[in-house]
């Protein structure tokens, strides 16, 4: 069932985007009186679902749910028909229509899909407010990855600036370091001011790290692994460790480095059962571990969660602001993507990538923020200046409108050729990592 709604959802998702996108040129190509010869959602080889016709433009649904197109007349696209150019050119195609023409035509679609991700972050804005935790009303301090103790972070450390910025959301911390470049942090370790230098040599480490910090919590338990030490030892489900050797404790990291420190021998642990102080002898495995698995516990229980809520006025500039910082974000991760030395490009994901983003379980929440993001993502990739892509066409208009040169029929199926292979490239790079992460997690 979880994989279903994943499925449904992403679906959903980009049939919406594809269809704003395709919208976004058939709209600009009517305004401008060329003719749309098909406005298809999904790909249809050989068959489609249904088709219709109204007027010039044949609409329908193809049975490749993935991505769609709008067929402009007399326009070199993903079809590679080139019979329509082998006639003189026509008033109602679109290559003789003007340069300035063709090019809001061509990204009429990158337009639409930020416009649709700016009235998606409104509605959000409006509808959910703003809701999270602050950085500074971590009082008991952060928990962090092996990566991050590497780098100096240390458990218990309280943030207090990332790039000499404070970083009001927790999590866009690991965000903060690998997209704004920041080469130290300030921490508040033990009530004593400490700044942490961040090599660049970590970057590569981090892409991969998804814990580099996360909120600490109480060790309750939530189920025990069978003949594990906490399982031999009688601890069961919802018992709330409070200590170790009677030393107290509360947090999860303390228990786990307390572990750590007592490899194969057995030791003493403190818990409350239905509201009973209790004891435990719990044997620790030669890794440090005590069996025992870390229950989900309800954040708004242990932290105080900011809310901020917005009339509809006051929703658009938040809605806008999200929108562009976005796409300010995404240029960054892209930059890192291109940097070999990073080797970020094994992270690029495919469809099963996607589908992950989504959660098992509808919300409509997650579904509208990652919808939102996507069209970012999809917007600022195709305004790339890559033949096949509207960046490479908006690139050739414009050397059109620079040097009052038109590139040759001949040259744009070339180009059309040559983007093909780069942006299949890519596809078959995302979706090849995405099966290798199948078997090697």
């Amino acid at each position: 069932m979880e994989i279903f709604i994943k499925i449904l959802q992403v679906i959903a998702c980009f049939s919406l985007l594809v269809l704003v996108h395709e919208f976004g040129h058939f709209l600009f190509a009517k305004l401008f009186g060329a003719r749309v010869d098909k406005f298809y959602l999904f790909f249809n080889p050989w068959f489609s679902i249904f088709k219709f016709r109204i007027g010039e433009t044949e609409y329908g649904m193809g049975w490749v749910p993935f991505g769609g197109y709008c067929k402009i007349a007399g326009m070199v696209d993903e079809s590679m028909d080139t019979e329509q150019l082998k006639s003189d050119p026509q008033p109602w195609e679109y290559r003789s229509k003007p340069a300035w023409q063709r090019l809001l035509i061509i990204v009429g679609g990158v337009l639409m899909n930020i416009v649709l991700a700016i009235g998606i972050y409104i509605g959000i804005t409006c509808a959910w407010g703003d809701s999270y935790i602050r950085t500074k009303d971590v009082e008991a301090g952060f928990m962090f990855s092996p990566v991050a103790h590497e780098i100096g972070f240390r458990d218990g450390d309280k943030i207090l600036s990332v790039g000499g910025t404070y970083v009001d959301n927790y999590s866009q911390v690991p965000a903060a370091i690998l997209l704004d470049d920041a080469r130290e942090a300030v921490v508040e370790r033990n009530g004593v001011q400490t700044t942490i230098t961040i090599d660049a040599k970590y970057i590569k480490s981090m892409l991969k790290d998804k814990e580099f910090i996360s909120l600490r919590m109480p060790f309750v338990v939530g189920q025990v692994a069978p003949d594990g030490g906490a399982e031999v030892a009688g601890l069961t489900a919802g018992d709330s460790l409070t200590g170790v050797e009677g030393m107290p404790m509360r947090w999860f990291d303390e228990f786990r480095a307390a572990f750590a420190q007592h490899k194969g021998d057995t030791v003493r642990v403190d818990f409350v059962r239905n509201g009973e102080r209790m004891t435990a002898e719990v044997p620790i495995s030669d890794e440090g571990m005590a069996g025992a698995y870390l229950a989900a516990i309800n954040l708004a229980d242990i932290y105080p969660i900011s809310t901020r809520r917005y009339s509809f006025w006051e929703a658009i500039p938040v809605g806008c602001s999200r929108a562009f910082t976005s796409i300010g974000s995404y240029l960054k991760q892209l930059k890192l993507i291109v940097s070999p030395e990073t080797e970020a490009y094994k992270s690029v994901g495919g469809i099963i990538a996607m589908g992950n983003f989504f959660p098992g379980e509808w919300n409509w929440l997650s579904f509208w923020q990652i919808t939102a993001l996507i069209s970012i993502m999809l917007a600022v990739l195709n305004i790339l200046p890559i033949p096949m892509l509207d960046g490479g066409h908006m690139v050739f208009i414009l050397y059109e409108m620079i040097t009052r040169r038109t590139p040759s029929d001949k040259f744009m199926e070339r180009a059309q050729l040559v983007g093909m292979i780069i942006v299949f490239g890519i596809v078959i790079l995302a979706n090849g990592n995405d099966i290798l992460k199948l078997f090697y997690k």
